[in-house]
């Protein structure tokens, strides 16, 4: 499969107010890095391509699949939101349950896809835990296991490692990594450059919904070293 994203002149507003401007961006398969800081235009984008938000102008592919097919791009992308928060009252494993009927699983596929998940996500041990009762790490590893409850090709997650200790942060690092190794396309948006540093080959950065940069982490690094050390 094409697990691409091709974006073409997509503009977006809030009202009279425009938070994206003529952006223009190919994202191909392993990892892929949105770099901004707070309010520069990342978290609309994702939620752009998770067809939560609907574009103003412009066109969007997801595998080749345009955007406006809003029911066939949600079976290609798994979202995880800069904000997750999830069934507080159930456990892990009924949570996951849940989600898995949302999306059409079949009994048996259900309970194998579950225990593959949990155990990917190194929470098998935590399954009858309370979502409320997780910590702020665990909680964002169950976000990434619903995001794959559907086997997507194409993984989209917002700001996955803001607040997390030095040690989850590795953790969700590697979870990542080893997902985009499978094949897939994980679109990464943080504003902590650690995390693109270690992760991204490939990055665009985004400045008050412009997109100032779109290439590879190497040639921007670069471009910074040359910027700091230049004669005034």
């Amino acid at each position: 499969m094409n697990n691409s994203i091709e974006i073409k002149g997509l503009n977006k507003f809030y009202g009279k107010k425009q938070a994206l401007f003529d952006v223009n961006l190919s994202i191909h398969q392993g990892m892929f890095g949105l770099l901004g800081r707070n309010g520069a235009g990342k978290t609309t984008l994702m939620k752009t391509l998770a067809t939560l938000l609907q574009k103003k102008d412009g066109e969007i592919t997801v595998c080749g699949v345009p955007i406006e097919n809003a029911k066939e791009i949600r079976k290609i992308i798994g979202y995880l939101p800069q904000e997750f928060s999830m069934y507080p009252s159930m456990n892990v494993g009924e949570a996951m349950e849940y989600l898995a009927i949302l999306s059409g699983l079949s009994g048996a596929e259900r309970k194998e896809r579950i225990n593959a998940l949990l155990k990917k996500v190194n929470l098998t041990e935590h399954r009858n835990k309370k979502v409320k009762a997780l910590s702020g790490g665990m909680k964002r590893r169950v976000g990434i296991a619903q995001a794959l409850i559907g086997n997507p090709q194409i993984l989209v997650v917002d700001e996955p490692t803001a607040g997390l200790d030095p040690e989850e942060r590795v953790r969700f690092r590697g979870l990542l990594s080893r997902y985009a190794r499978e094949g897939r396309t994980v679109l990464l948006s943080t504003h902590i450059v650690e995390d693109i540093h270690q992760l991204c080959e490939e990055l665009a950065v985004l400045r008050k919904g412009h997109l100032f940069y779109a290439g590879t982490s190497a040639a921007l690094l670069e471009r910074v070293c040359l910027l700091y050390t230049s004669p005034s």
